[in-house]
């Protein structure tokens, strides 16, 4: 289930080997997975395993890999550009044989675009960001430290910013200031009203909901059929 994978063929910043949870039997159907970003990846990382585990045993091979910078990546985060994950991601997808992609929030703003699937409550680069500095301005204000976004945003376009605890550099940043997710023609958007439940991102603590993660799968897996 816990493997590695090569970033070989793009200009990523930082090593070439991360980690990969893979349930992969070389079935036909393989699904890169792209899951959320920042403080909701630590939110809704069990959830996405549930996913995965639940494709599995509908006969479909999922594919999560780290992106450089993240988990237990030994790239520098603050080094990391938004084009380089997008290319980070298109290369899992080459290197895995990919089939399709299962985009989590802002994992979608770096699904290959030549693959089929889903984007699932895909979120903007403002949105994030701004979810990012609110929490930040929050955190402040509780230390009797007065910020705003603005001076924030500032600040983070020339020298980068720490958000929630993640360092990201002036480059990403700025990118993520405009960026919009730009599904596929073939990619189909599946909204939190779709799976029912609050969206899990919204918690304030990790967690799991079995009926939100069947759901998910459902959708992926009727492609299959």
């Amino acid at each position: 289930m816990i493997f590695t994978w090569t970033i070989g063929d793009c200009e990523v910043e930082g090593g070439a080997e991360e980690l990969l949870v893979a349930f992969d039997r070389q079935r036909a159907m393989r699904v890169l997975v792209l899951p959320a970003w920042f403080d909701e990846a630590n939110r809704m990382r069990r959830f996405t395993i549930e996913v995965m585990r639940r494709l599995d045993r509908a006969g479909i091979d999922t594919l999560l890999p780290d992106l450089p910078g993240c988990n237990e990546s030994l790239a520098p985060l603050d080094a990391q550009t938004l084009v380089g994950w997008r290319n980070a991601a298109a290369s899992a997808a080459r290197q895995l044989k990919a089939t399709h992609v299962l985009a989590i929030r802002a994992g979608a703003l770096i699904a290959p675009p030549m693959l089929p699937g889903w984007h699932y409550a895909a979120q903007s680069g403002p949105k994030l960001l701004r979810a990012l500095l609110r929490a930040r301005i929050l955190a402040a204000r509780e230390s009797g430290v007065s910020e705003t976004s603005d001076a924030l945003i500032a600040e983070g376009r020339v020298a980068g910013l720490t958000l929630a605890g993640w360092r990201i550099g002036a480059a990403m940043l700025q990118s993520l200031e405009t960026a919009e997710p730009e599904p596929a023609p073939n990619a189909a958007a599946i909204s939190q009203q779709m799976i029912g439940g609050a969206g899990l991102w919204l918690r304030a603590e990790p967690g799991e909901d079995s009926a939100q993660a069947d759901a998910l799968a459902a959708i992926v897996a009727g492609a299959a059929t």
